[in-house]
């Protein structure tokens, strides 16, 4: 008896086993997610100092 069991049991684990894991198609190495592109903060213009006659120098 105990070997009329044996074969079903044995069918099963084998069937189980050559199943996988249920991928289909073949099997492959994803590509790494790609790096998010660096921010760049836009600073305001600096001021361009000018020579107007206007603006009084600097008192020392």
């Amino acid at each position: 008896m105990k070997s009329s069991l044996a074969l079903p049991f044995g069918a099963a684990l084998l069937a189980s086993a050559l199943a996988g894991c249920g991928q289909t198609g073949p099997l492959y190495m994803p590509n790494p997610p790609a790096r998010p592109a660096p921010v760049v903060v836009d600073q305001p213009a600096q001021p361009v100092p000018s020579n107007n006659a206007s603006t009084p120098a600097p008192y020392r």
